[in-house]
């Protein structure tokens, strides 16, 4: 026994039972189902908050049931700090430090006061930086920043497993470049399936985008068009550095 919960319940309503804080830590699509199960059920002094990866689903469930009190009763929330394994046994006290923790008030939601302000409070004291901004917002800059560059590694990975075989020891040989960009191909399926469910029209895009630019850089191999490619890219590195 590792002693990490204190109680356990087969049913999720009794275990939110008597909360003043619930937060919804499972797949999407869980996360769209728990609140139509739990949310009629909590006092209105209960604030309802999850760690979803994408957003515009969630608040439009929070809308739907808890209607016009849903900007005093659920505050949508994201923070960037997911890891490829799960499980206690990979639990990092410093998980959370300087990540950001994406906000998405719904309409009229003031985040700095009453409950609102003390979960804002609370996401600090942890080490997270929060940033706030609209529910589509999110997910269009997630499917680019997080959502994309995970399809990306599983991609090579798979391919690299179909050119090569299961039991080829690529990653030593490949060096730190490939093992940071295949990294998160061991992340759970069950997750991003729910991720590329509720953000589809967005990776869609980005998906796209990318393979456009990999046809262009895959056609232009010998021209200097690629260094041209090489030159744009070098631009973000510039852009990060400037924030720091």
């Amino acid at each position: 026994m590792c002693g990490v919960i204190d109680n356990g319940f087969a049913e999720p309503g009794d275990a939110v039972r008597g909360s003043q804080l619930v937060v919804l830590a499972t797949p999407v699509l869980a996360i769209m189902d728990l609140i139509r199960r739990l949310g009629p059920g909590l006092p209105a002094t209960t604030l309802m908050t999850d760690v979803g990866s994408t957003k515009t689903a969630v608040a439009d469930q929070a809308q739907a049931v808890f209607g016009k009190n849903a900007g005093k009763r659920f505050l949508a929330g994201h923070p960037m700090a997911g890891k490829e394994n799960s499980g206690v046994d990979y639990a990092d006290a410093d998980l959370f430090k300087n990540a950001v923790w994406f906000l998405t008030p719904l309409p009229g939601q003031n985040v700095n006061e009453g409950i609102f302000a003390e979960f804002a409070g609370w996401i600090d004291q942890i080490g997270a930086r929060i940033a706030m901004l609209p529910p589509e917002d999110h997910d269009r800059l997630c499917a680019w920043i997080s959502h994309l560059p995970q399809m990306i590694s599983t991609a090579l990975a798979a391919s690299l497993v179909e050119e090569f075989g299961e039991e080829a020891p690529l990653l030593p040989a490949g060096g730190r470049a490939l093992q940071e960009m295949t990294r998160i191909s061991a992340s759970p399926y069950s997750m991003w399936r729910d991720i590329a469910i509720s953000n589809k029209a967005n990776l869609e895009d980005a998906l796209y985008k990318v393979e456009q630019r990999l046809a262009h850089i895959r056609q232009n191999l010998s021209t200097r068009q690629l260094a041209e490619e090489f030159e744009q890219a070098h631009g973000l590195k510039k852009t990060t550095g400037k924030k720091k």
